[in-house]
């Protein structure tokens, strides 16, 4: 008995990390398809403003993503055999990925990089490619995470 409520509560953990992944990645998203819809780039207060807020939600998705969900597979919380080959298959990919994001943050995230915006337009179109490839590798966790319930 004891077992079966370790069982569930770990996976409530997991759910409950799911969700703050999800409604992160939908955020980041929603606010992507705004900077993008400003295009062309120039470096006024609204365009400054949205890829401020865009980068900070960009680093709080890929933050949620690591220290909450893949930290809590890695440490041994999650015991499906199935969710965590999927999460070591996973993993490399998504930490590329991670470092390409934190790479994006780093040129766009302060005051100077804000006024030179001559290659936004094609550094957020490669970002788009890194983050639809980064949710196709996250969505297999999710998929594996989420089997089994109902």
């Amino acid at each position: 008995m004891q077992t079966n409520q370790a069982s569930t509560e770990r996976r409530h953990a997991a759910q409950t990390k799911l969700t703050t992944l999800l409604e992160s990645r939908k955020e980041t998203l929603s606010l992507y398809n705004h900077l993008a819809g400003l295009r062309p780039f120039k470096p006024e207060q609204v365009v400054k403003q949205a890829l401020q807020e865009f980068c900070e939600a960009l680093v709080d998705y890929t933050a949620s993503a690591h220290f909450q969900l893949y930290r809590f597979i890695d440490e041994g919380k999650e015991r499906r055999a199935n969710v965590r080959d999927i999460a070591d298959k996973v993993y490399p990919p998504i930490a590329e990925t991670t470092q390409q994001i934190l790479d994006f943050n780093e040129k766009y995230d302060t005051d100077e990089h804000c006024n030179h915006l001559e290659a936004l337009d094609s550094d957020l179109s490669l970002l788009g490619e890194i983050l639809a490839d980064r949710i196709l590798y996250e969505d297999q966790i999710i998929a594996a995470l989420s089997a089994g319930r109902g």
